[in-house]
Parts: structure tokens; C-alpha cells; sequence
């Protein structure tokens, strides 16, 4: 009786052991904060960034003068020649807002420059948590930078369809 449930315990421990998931947590911040490549390319953002501020700030300042001088003038000015001078303001006041969105919006300068200079090294820590994961057989690796997020799972493991077909999807 005794040998039947010992038998029966490791058979079901084993059974466990089996459908056990292997997961690794890493830290990418923590990778690339150590990577000269990665300073390196952060310090020519930073440069870029820079740079491009200065730019702009002097652009407001110019832009700040011109509507100091038109409030001083204003009252002296007639109104054809203080519509043309309002139309310039407002020309220049939407120049330096697309020159803004140019150098720091969305899928701006900044993104396709920090697109050409960090995306890569990005892509290379990838590939080495990829070829561990593979090599080391886990089912899924952790990111603990920013929050949890999954950096690699085993497709295998992967049920979207399973949940697509319950929802009646395709």
C-alpha cells in the first residue's frame, strides 16, 4: 500500500515537473546603461537635442521681440499695415510651432535619429536574449526595467488563436 502511493506521489511529481514553465528576469535598462555604445549614442542624442532646443528658444525669442515691438507700435500702425503685421506674427508663431513638431514630435528628427543610433544596439541586446532563451530553453524572459513586460515566449506557448476561436474571431 505504501509502495502504491509513493509510486502514485512521484508519478504525479514528475507529471508537475514535466509542465513546469523555465523563466528568466533580466533588466535592459540595467544591459544597456552598461554598454558604450549605447552611451555613446545617447550622448549624441543628447547633443541633437540640444541643439535643436537652442534653435528653437532663440526663434521664440526673436518671435517674443516682434510681438513686444508690435504692442509698443500697435496703436501708431494703420490697419492694413497692423493686419500685414499680425499675419507675420501669426506666420512666424506657426513656423516655430512646426519647427517644433519637425524636431521633437512624433516620428520626428529626434525619433528617426534615436531610430538610427539606439535601435540597432536595442536590436542586438534582443538577439541575445533571444539566443539564450533558446539556448537555455526558457519558456519566457521577463523585463523588470520598466515594469513587467515579456521579452521572449516560446511560441509554442502562445494561445491568442485558442482565444480568437472562443471569441468567434479569425
Amino acid at each position: 500500500m505504501t509502495r502504491t502511493i509513493l509510486t502514485a506521489s512521484t508519478a504525479m511529481l514528475l507529471s508537475l515537473a514535466a509542465f513546469s514553465q523555465r523563466y528568466a528576469v533580466i533588466d535592459t535598462k540595467y544591459i544597456l546603461e552598461r554598454m558604450p555604445d549605447y552611451k555613446e549614442a545617447q550622448k549624441k542624442l543628447d547633443q541633437f537635442s540640444e541643439q535643436w532646443q537652442k534653435e528653437i528658444e532663440q526663434k521664440q525669442a526673436e518671435l517674443d521681440g516682434m510681438y513686444r515691438s508690435f504692442e509698443a507700435e500697435q496703436v501708431m500702425l494703420s490697419p492694413t499695415l497692423r493686419k500685414k503685421r499680425e499675419d507675420e506674427l501669426f506666420n512666424r508663431e506657426k513656423e516655430l510651432r512646426d519647427l517644433q513638431k519637425r524636431r521633437f514630435g512624433f516620428e520626428g528628427d529626434l525619433f528617426r535619429k534615436r531610430q538610427e543610433l539606439v535601435k540597432p544596439i536595442q536590436d542586438r541586446v534582443y538577439n541575445a536574449i533571444q539566443k539564450l532563451a533558446v539556448e537555455r530553453q526558457y519558456d519566457f524572459i521577463l523585463d523588470k526595467s520598466e515594469g513587467i513586460t515579456v521579452i521572449f515566449a516560446d511560441p509554442r506557448l502562445d494561445r491568442s488563436d485558442d482565444v480568437l476561436k472562443a471569441l468567434g474571431a479569425k
